[in-house]
């Protein structure tokens, strides 16, 4: 049985971070998934909730905790993205791009 509550926190952006880095996570390196495998994890009715993850997606690449690509190419998470765009582990050892 769910706790009351629990449709609501998973719907939270923290409860959407959570779910998109285990996904990510269980992916693994070198593999990425689509924003819409998050969305469709938190509710039946997952294309309202695309927005809401892209932009929690967007946090977390700012944070460096994932990568947003297009055709395989890294992009900057504050850039326009026009067209489909995937979510992959930043490499080992922390934030993406850092020395």
């Amino acid at each position: 049985m769910q706790r009351p509550g629990a449709a609501d926190d998973a719907l939270s952006d923290e409860g959407i971070a959570a779910i998109l880095l285990a996904q990510v996570a269980a992916r693994g390196a070198g593999r990425s998934i689509c924003p819409s495998e998050v969305a469709r994890a938190l509710t039946p009715d997952w294309r309202p909730l695309m927005d809401r993850v892209r932009q929690v997606a967007r946090g977390l690449a700012r944070d460096g905790r994932v990568l947003i690509t297009q055709r395989g190419v890294v992009r900057d998470p504050d850039a326009v993205l026009r067209g489909p765009w995937r979510l992959a582990q930043p490499p080992e050892g922390g934030r993406s791009g850092s020395t």
